[in-house]
């Protein structure tokens, strides 16, 4: 029986992708919903994305809510060529899925968030895999649900290692860095999976071709959109050893944190924009007296992870 109620939060791109096949298939977990982001994509396209993915996957309960458009500072969004160029034009590797029959639901996403934190408290597990826009507009509205969630695992920044956006920046955080500073500084029970551990899980194309021999229509999909991400990374020069698994590690630490090593540190995320110091993910020298509310993931135990996770997948994209 799941014994973790868990809403995504995905800017629906390839390693989304990975995530939300991976929250579907693991018996412990109950996908309550998921809400769209922008990030990788348009907000609306990464919605309709995710209902795509789920219709693939043969999951047609789980509810999909439109999230916030933009950053909270902003009042329109471009996504970035660099995102294209590793997700593809359409955020799912330029694959051309069957269009789901299913609408995206009416309520909003951040109400929807807001709605779970007071129905399952404790129970409920959120993990935000790209921009924390959604988490910092329910927190403005309703403060209380810093206290309420059982644990928030977000995928982004960077503490040990470079950014991949500038040195010090990742790319989630990056897109809305005084929403992030809000949760950081706000949400209790928060995690951070970074890329101080997520660049360490690598997938390759031979890990794809398992899914390719599979024979069925997701096995073929997911391994086309692997393999579309596998050479983003090798033609651009991120990696070309393969593709990290960054949003995929966020939901498994999140069901069982002993995948990763983590600190106990409060952090913030710096938004100076005079100095440039943007979008750092960095220890709270305000609050490092105060009792911890932040772990961060500084190890992974990769060789464990990455076969456990070719493991639900084999079985999702068998079915």
């Amino acid at each position: 029986m799941a014994s973790t109620k868990m809403i995504l939060d995905l800017d629906t791109g390839v390693d989304d992708a990975l995530a939300l096949a991976l929250a579907i298939c693991d018996p412990r977990v109950d996908l309550i919903g998921v809400i769209a982001s922008y990030g990788n994509t348009l907000v609306e396209t990464s919605a309709q994305n995710t209902l795509n993915l789920l219709q693939l996957l043969g999951e047609n309960d789980v509810p999909v809510y439109l999230g916030e458009a933009h950053s909270s500072t902003t009042d329109h969004f471009d996504v970035m060529p660099i995102s294209q160029a590793i997700h593809g034009n359409n955020g799912v590797g330029n694959l051309s899925l069957a269009v789901a029959t299913r609408q995206i639901e009416t309520t909003s996403g951040v109400q929807f968030l807001i709605d779970m934190a007071h129905q399952y408290q404790d129970e409920l597990v959120y993990v935000p895999t790209g921009p924390l826009t959604n988490m910092a507009k329910a927190l403005e509205i309703d403060p209380e649900i810093a206290h309420l969630i059982g644990n928030t695992t977000l995928m982004g920044g960077a503490l040990t290692v470079p950014g991949n956006v500038t040195p010090f920046t990742e790319a989630n955080i990056s897109q809305d860095p005084e929403a992030a500073d809000k949760v950081f500084t706000t949400q209790e029970n928060l995690t951070m999976v970074g890329l101080d551990v997520t660049l360490r899980t690598l997938l390759t194309k031979k890990d794809t071709q398992q899914w390719r021999d599979l024979g069925t229509k997701a096995g073929t999909a997911y391994a086309d959109l692997m393999d579309f991400y596998i050479e983003a990374y090798d033609r651009l020069d991120i990696d070309h050893r393969g593709a990290a698994l960054h949003d995929p590690l966020a939901v498994a630490v999140a069901i069982d944190s002993s995948y990763v090593v983590t600190i106990p540190l409060n952090m913030r995320v710096t938004y100076d924009k005079d100095t440039q110091d943007y979008g750092r993910t960095i220890g709270d020298r305000e609050r490092l007296l105060e009792p911890t509310t932040t772990n961060v993931a500084v190890g992974v135990n990769a060789k464990r992870f990455v076969r456990d996770f070719m493991d639900f997948m084999t079985a999702v994209l068998k079915a």
